[in-house]
C-alpha cells in the first residue's frame, strides 16, 4: 500500500466518523507549567581581571579541619565558558553583576581605562550591573563614557579598535544628580520570562560618597538603600510586577565555605530586613566575599571576586500570581582546570596585550621575597611601609618630611618574580588607581587630629600607612578621639610640636579628602608632584634588591 493511499483512507475515516458521530476525536490542548523557571546568572567586584587573578580562591580542605585549599580560578575566558553553559541549560536566563566591574584593575585593563572590561562583559552577555563605588573613581563623567562610548577625553582612542561603549545596562537607583534631583542612570528594569515580568533593581551602598574622591561624588547624592527600593516596590506593583531581584553592591563577610552562610555579619545583615518584604533575593558584593544564605526569609548571595566564582541562581514564578515561589543558588568556582578558553574573549585579551605587553613586562627592580599588604596588630603592614616610604622620598624635592599612604590604595601584595624581579604590572597592580602625589603643610595639631580621624570619621578600617622617621603609639581603652597617645608622636626621635609646620605628602585622593580624611583638605602650600606607581618604581631602582621590611613604626596598646 502506498503512503498516499494510507493517506487517502484516513482522511476517509475521519469522514465517516464525523457522519456518523458528528464528533472528532483530537488532542486536548497542552496546558502551560504552574510555573516558570528563571536563572539568574550573577558576578560582582571584578575589578577588571581579566585574566585568573594570583591567588585564585580559598576554600575549605575537603579532607576536613580548618585548614583551607587554594583553587586556581577566574579569567574571562573561562568564565565565559561557565556562563555559557548554564545559559544553555535553562529557558530563561539573565547575566547580571553587581558593581565594581571597573576601578583598581591590572594594568591590562586599567592602562586602557577599562574598556577592555566592559567590552569583554558585553561580548559575555551581560544584561544588567548596578554601580559601584568603584564605577565613579574617575567621576561621573567617565562612567558615563564607558556606557555610551567614545575616546577618553584627555588620551583619546588608545585601543586597537574604536570603543562603543556597553552593550548591558547600569543600575543607580539611589545615584541622584542634586540638581535635578533624576537618577544617574535608571533604577529598575523589568525583564519578561514566558510573559512574567521580574523587576531587577540596582543600586550601589549609601556610604559610597565617603568612599570616592570628593571630586568624583561632587553634585550626586547617594540615599539610604532600603528606604530607595521600599520606595519603588509600590509603583512596580502598580505595573503588575509582583517578583523583586535587588542588586545592591553591599555585603558582608563569612567564615564558611562559598555555599554556606557561616557566621554572617557586615551591612547586608541590617538591610535586608529592612526591605519590603515584596523583595525575593538580594544579589550582594562590595565586601569580596562569597556566601550563600537566608536573611528574614529572602535568599542573599554574593560571588567572592575578580570573576572567580558565578551565582546560579534558580527562581520559580508563579504564572497565576505572578510572584517567586521558591529561589534557590548555587556558587559554582570558575575553575581553570575544568572549563575550556572561550575564544573570543582569548581574541580579546590577545588585541589588548599586544598593545600593554611593553609597559607590562618592563623590569623596575627586584625584592628578596614577597611584599605583602597583610596588617599586624597596630595596623600596619610591610608593603605600606615601603609605599610611604617611596613617596616620602619622591617628596623630598617639595621638602616632604613625613608620607601617609591609604591602606585601602593597597590592591595586592608585591610578588616575587623570576630571580626576584618586579615588572611595572606588578607595581600598577598593587597602586592601580593612577593616583599623584601631593605635598602640603599640616600642623602638628592637625596630624594628631588627622591620626584620630581613622578612627572617628574614616569609613575605612585601616590604619594610615606611615613612612621612615615617623612614629606614634595608639591605645583603644582611652576614650574616642583621643587614642593617640600623649608624647608618642615622633618624627626622627623628637617629639611633634603641635604648633610646628610639616610638610606631608599623600596622594591625590587623600589630598582631597578621600577616605573620610575631610582634615586633608585644609593643607596648606599644595605642590602636585609625581604619579604613586612612579614613585614606587623609582624606590625600587634605588633601592634593589629590596628586602620586605618589619612593620615597627606604629604600636597600639590594649
Amino acid at each position: 500500500m502506498s503512503a498516499e493511499f494510507r493517506g487517502y483512507r484516513g482522511a476517509f475515516f475521519v469522514v465517516v466518523m464525523f457522519l456518523l458521530t458528528g464528533t472528532v476525536a483530537v488532542a486536548a490542548p497542552r496546558k502551560p507549567p504552574a510555573v516558570v523557571d528563571v536563572a539568574i546568572l550573577a558576578i560582582n567586584d571584578l575589578h577588571g581581571n581579566l585574566v585568573p587573578p594570583w591567588g585564585g580562591i580559598s576554600v575549605p580542605d575537603p579532607a576536613g579541619g580548618d585548614k583551607k585549599v587554594t583553587i586556581v580560578a577566574g579569567g574571562v575566558e573561562y568564565m565565559a565558558t561557565l556562563v555559557h553553559q548554564l545559559r544553555r541549560t535553562h529557558r530563561n536566563s539573565i547575566f547580571v553583576a553587581v558593581g565594581d566591574l571597573v576601578g583598581a584593575s591590572p594594568l591590562l585593563s586599567g592602562l586602557f581605562h577599562d574598556e577592555p572590561t566592559v567590552e569583554s562583559m558585553s561580548q559575555m552577555g551581560l544584561g544588567l550591573s548596578s554601580v559601584g563605588n568603584h564605577e565613579f573613581d574617575d567621576g561621573r563623567a567617565e562612567l558615563l563614557r564607558l556606557q555610551n562610548g567614545g575616546c577618553h577625553p584627555t588620551e583619546g582612542c588608545t585601543g586597537p579598535h574604536h570603543f562603543d561603549g556597553a552593550r548591558f545596562h547600569y543600575l543607580a537607583a539611589n545615584v541622584v544628580d542634586t540638581k535635578t534631583g533624576k537618577t544617574l542612570f535608571p533604577s529598575y528594569y523589568v525583564r519578561w520570562f514566558d510573559g512574567l515580568p521580574v523587576a531587577f533593581i540596582g543600586l550601589t551602598l549609601h556610604g559610597t560618597g565617603s568612599i570616592i574622591s570628593p571630586a568624583a561624588s561632587a553634585g550626586l547624592e547617594f540615599r539610604d538603600e532600603a528606604d530607595t527600593v521600599n520606595a519603588l516596590i509600590p509603583k512596580l506593583q502598580k505595573q503588575g510586577v509582583q517578583a523583586f531581584v535587588v542588586l545592591l553592591h553591599e555585603g558582608g563577610t563569612t567564615t564558611g565555605a562559598p555555599n554556606e552562610c557561616k557566621d554572617l555579619t557586615g551591612p547586608i545583615t541590617q538591610i535586608v530586613p529592612k526591605l519590603d518584604k515584596a523583595v525575593d533575593v538580594v544579589v550582594s558584593g562590595h565586601t569580596h566575599q562569597a556566601y550563600n544564605c537566608v536573611i528574614d526569609g529572602r535568599l542573599v548571595t554574593s560571588a567572592h571576586r575578580y570573576g572567580t566564582v558565578v551565582t546560579e541562581i534558580d527562581l520559580k514564578l508563579d504564572r497565576r500570581t505572578h510572584d517567586v515561589v521558591s529561589a534557590r543558588a548555587n556558587n559554582v568556582i570558575v575553575r581553570d582546570d575544568t572549563y575550556a578558553k572561550d575564544p573570543a574573549q582569548t581574541r580579546l585579551i590577545a588585541a589588548y596585550n599586544a598593545l600593554v605587553a611593553p609597559v607590562a613586562s618592563r623590569v623596575v627592580g627586584k625584592i628578596t621575597a614577597p611584599i605583602t599588604r597583610a596588617e599586624n596588630d597596630a595596623g600596619e603592614s610591610a608593603l605600606g611601609e615601603v609605599i610611604a616610604d617611596a613617596q616620602l622620598a619622591a617628596g623630598r624635592v617639595t621638602g616632604a618630611q613625613i608620607a601617609f599612604m591609604n591602606s585601602g590604595g593597597i590592591r595586592a601584595d608585591l610578588k616575587l618574580g623570576q630571580d626576584g624581579a618586579v615588572s611595572y604590572a606588578d607595581l600598577f597592580e598593587v597602586q592601580p588607581f593612577g593616583n599623584t602625589l601631593v605635598t602640603l603643610t599640616l600642623s602638628g595639631a592637625q596630624i594628631k587630629s588627622l591620626l584620630e580621624l581613622q578612627w572617628v570619621e574614616s569609613i575605612s578600617a585601616h590604619v594610615l600607612q606611615v613612612s621612615r622617621g615617623f612614629t606614634y603609639t595608639w591605645d583603644k581603652a582611652r576614650p574616642v578621639g583621643d587614642w593617640v597617645v600623649p608624647g608618642s608622636l615622633l618624627l626622627n626621635g623628637k617629639p611633634l610640636d603641635p604648633a610646628a609646620d610639616y610638610r606631608v605628602v599623600v596622594s591625590n585622593f587623600l589630598a582631597d579628602g578621600g577616605d573620610g580624611l575631610s582634615l586633608l583638605r585644609e593643607g596648606r602650600d599644595r605642590v602636585t608632584g609625581i604619579g604613586a606607581v612612579d614613585a614606587m618604581e623609582a624606590y625600587l631602582r634605588a633601592n634593589s634588591p629590596l628586602a620586605p621590611p618589619s612593620p615597627d613604626r606604629i604600636k597600639r596598646l590594649n
